[in-house]
């Protein structure tokens, strides 16, 4: 069996190039040759070679070996990695040992025998083998501290909403499904999708994070894909895509829904084929992901207004979770509210207990940040507090809870209306009505029990 190696040969020499591919091809998968050292930069680039043959000399008459010291300095200085050895028919030691100090790990003399030349190269493929390895691991290492800096949080719900939730994720989390998390800002989608993650056959690999909506369009292919070294201005050295980092994970991205139209395309082929194409290589790379997508938007009905791709949608949304309003269930207000209390007590060196009083405040609150605004209340609530117990004074709330509240079942009532009047219209047929509200199937199902239809 062939090593899977990419050999390229430099040498000004055709009858050498000749020699060498012939006996280089009956061990390796990829056999390159070039006559002109001018041309390696380009070749690098586009080949990707894992180990050069480099001539030492290139002009006629000249032996000293300049030339080829002065490409393998070239090489070295730009891909560090490659694996280099350098070929003469000048067998010194002066020239071996000075190409060794610049960065050769090895020296054939022509005319070589095809054993140790055989010998050679397979040397030089391990090293450079490694020698990626490391760097890859190190560069892997680098972007996760980079993209990976959530902490994990306990998800916390005993109302039968969130009891729902949280049995879906039980059903879904060992299955190989993508899921798409629906829900408002502050709702707690990146925890659903950590659970379902640490719950999979995948919990061993990465969790990656890509707020999409947060990506600059010109950047959106390097931040995903990757790029090499000098694919663009600022591209100084390679950079592992998010794609790549999730690889055997999960990848997460939030905010799917504000994806340009011109970038979904692209996301849209990597799913289907399961490759990626760093920014400036031709090399492509396979990854192994499991997608979960979030969005507080109605992407249904940016679908229906071809504002976002159908195709698209249906790729990643196998399974849909909508994740409930705080203000949908106020009976996990209680739970949060100790949680947080317990948290924030230890982490600013305090023993505030909790006035009843409190309780009755934050269960009539609406809450439009869900559980983000709510822990920052209590938080605050907590540094501010001057006294052993947290009151209604420490919170910094709207002082018109319940004409926020008459407004929100105002909203509740005008949603019951349209809902009732879609199944009307389309006789029952719920996935009609679904489509013509804007809503997942899953997303109607939970409103129709919600208002009892």
């Amino acid at each position: 069996m062939k090593s899977p190696a990419h050999i390229l040969i430099v040498d000004d020499d055709v009858d050498i190039l000749q020699s060498a591919r012939v006996v280089l091809r009956q061990h390796y998968a990829q056999v390159s040759t070039e006559s002109n050292p001018q041309q390696l930069p380009y070749l690098i680039k586009q080949k990707s070679p894992d180990v050069i043959l480099l001539d030492m000399n290139f002009t006629a008459d000249v032996t000293k070996g300049s030339e080829g010291l002065f490409w393998l300095q070239q090489i070295l200085n730009d891909h560090p990695a490659l694996s280099v050895i350098m070929v003469t028919a000048f067998g010194e030691v002066k020239l071996a040992v000075e190409a060794m100090k610049i960065g050769a790990v090895d020296f054939v003399v022509k005319p070589w025998e095809n054993e140790k030349l055989i010998a050679t190269v397979n040397a030089a493929f391990q090293l450079a083998t490694s020698k990626k390895e490391v760097a890859k691991l190190k560069t892997h290492q680098a972007r996760m501290t980079e993209v990976y800096t959530q902490p994990d949080a306990s998800i916390i719900g005993k109302s039968k909403v969130m009891q729902d939730v949280f049995s879906i994720v039980n059903r879904v989390a060992a299955t190989e499904a993508n899921i798409l998390l629906l829900g408002e800002n502050g709702t707690g989608k990146e925890l659903i999708a950590k659970a379902i993650h640490h719950q999979s056959k995948r919990s061993a690999g990465p969790f990656v994070k890509v707020d999409v909506g947060t990506i600059p369009v010109s950047l959106f292919e390097s931040e995903l894909f990757g790029h090499v070294k000098g694919a663009f201005t600022d591209a100084k050295q390679d950079r592992l895509g998010r794609f790549e980092l999730a690889s055997g994970g999960t990848l997460f991205l939030d905010e799917i829904g504000n994806l340009p139209m011109a970038l979904q395309g692209k996301l849209l082929s990597v799913l289907q084929n399961r490759v990626i194409t760093p920014v400036g290589s031709n090399r492509q790379i396979e990854i192994d992901i499991r997608l979960i997508s979030a969005t507080n938007e109605a992407i249904q009905k940016k679908v229906a207004e071809e504002l976002f791709r159908e195709d698209l949608l249906y790729r990643f949304n196998t399974v849909e979770i909508t994740i409930p309003p705080l203000r949908d269930r106020r009976d996990d207000i209680p739970l949060l509210l100790n949680h947080y209390v317990s948290i924030y007590n230890r982490k600013y060196n305090k023993s505030l207990e909790v006035a009843n009083e409190v309780k009755e405040l934050l269960e009539k609150y609406h809450w439009p940040g869900n559980i983000r605004e709510f822990q920052h209340a209590v938080e605050r609530a907590i540094i501010l507090c001057e006294h052993g117990q947290l009151t209604s004074r420490d919170f910094q709330l709207s002082d018109k809870p319940s004409l926020q509240q008459e407004t929100l079942t105002n909203l509740s009532e005008v949603e019951r209306k349209a809902i009732a009047e879609a199944i009307r219209k389309n006789k029952g047929n719920l996935s009609k009505a679904a489509k013509d509200l804007g809503l997942g199937r899953t997303t109607l199902y939970r409103k129709i029990e919600k208002y009892g239809l």
